[in-house]
């Protein structure tokens, strides 16, 4: 698995282990998780929005 390096503010690393703990989890195990979530809402919102712009188009045209 490859490794990332990122910076973030200590409070917030500390607000996220918090959170794994929590959930007993690894910090990495949660940042992924989401990463992932965030990544299928997106892809969510641009597919809702390539459907609207369809329909908008749709009706300019028929």
């Amino acid at each position: 698995m490859a490794r990332v390096l990122i910076s973030m503010p200590e409070k917030f690393l500390d607000e996220i282990d918090s959170v794994a703990s929590t959930e007993n989890r690894t910090r990495s195990e949660l940042i992924r998780e989401a990463l992932r979530t965030y990544m299928y809402r997106n892809q969510l919102r641009n597919s809702k929005t390539s459907v609207t712009n369809a329909e908008l188009l749709d009706s300019l045209l028929g």
